[in-house]
């Protein structure tokens, strides 16, 4: 069998797997990686996460080129990848090779050089930790055309939300979301106040002014797929900074 055959047969074996997949939809992108064999080197990311192995992110991670990363709107999303093989020699022999990724981290031109780089807009690049990229090039290759979709996102157990800031300053950080990956707006409400938006400080942190300490919180998130959820009395009134909380409730898209 012929690459351009096995190249379309994994195509369609991808739609089977994954529900959102289409088979029309692959958009093309390149793909380098990063952060040493172990993957080590990916957890301190633009997009807060931190260690990736507590947030439910875990090794098979991404940093986003400046077209896809959308200014930390798209931490979060999950991606599925494969090589190009209809293009490149590098891609890793045989079929079945692909890798499914979130986005945790922004990968910024570099413009040292005339076009800035792989990453540089408007090019939509992946610079995929070391171990999830082996899942799908050679190691010597460096970079690889890849085609990728994005994907419903699939984690264990609730949304989670680690309160920052200080006095009247409160820094939220938004983690282990399912569905669609990525928040697109956000409320607090503390048992003394109404309704408070919320906006994206950066990466997944998201903001507000208000004196909340002592008050009981509930948040309303939207997610970038449309789907809203109330996460009522979340955080008890005993909260201080720093602290995590784990809910029960999830999204679906």
């Amino acid at each position: 069998m012929g690459r351009r055959f096995l190249h379309q047969l994994l195509l369609a074996a991808l739609a089977l797997c994954f529900a959102p997949v289409r088979p029309d939809d692959w958009l093309p992108a390149t793909a380098t990686f990063y952060g040493g064999a172990d993957g080590s080197d990916t957890m301190g990311d633009a997009c807060g996460y931190g260690n990736l192995y507590d947030q439910g992110y875990g090794i098979n991670n991404a940093a986003l080129s400046t077209a896809l990363f959308n200014d930390g709107a798209s931490c979060g999303q999950c991606y599925v990848i494969i090589c190009d093989s209809s293009k490149s020699g590098w891609c890793r022999p045989g079929p079945g090779h692909w890798v499914a990724v979130s986005a945790t981290n922004f990968c910024p031109p570099n413009w040292s050089y005339p076009d800035g780089g792989w990453c540089a807009p408007p090019k939509p690049h992946f610079d995929m930790s070391q171990p999830a990229w082996e899942n799908i090039g050679i190691y010597t290759a460096g970079i690889i055309p890849v085609l990728y979709q994005r994907v419903k996102c699939w984690r264990d157990g609730g949304v989670r939300f680690t309160i920052g800031g200080f006095n009247y300053f409160e820094l939220v950080l938004v983690t282990n979301v399912a569905g669609s990956g990525s928040i697109q707006s956000m409320a607090v409400k503390g048992t003394s106040t109404d309704w408070i938006p919320m906006s994206r400080n950066w990466g997944a942190n998201w903001q507000c002014l208000a004196g909340l300490a002592g008050q009981g919180l509930s948040f309303a998130l939207t997610s970038t797929g449309g789907q809203s959820i109330v996460f009522q009395d979340v955080v008890p009134a005993w909260w201080q900074f720093g602290q995590t909380f784990t809910t029960y409730k999830n999204f679906d898209y």
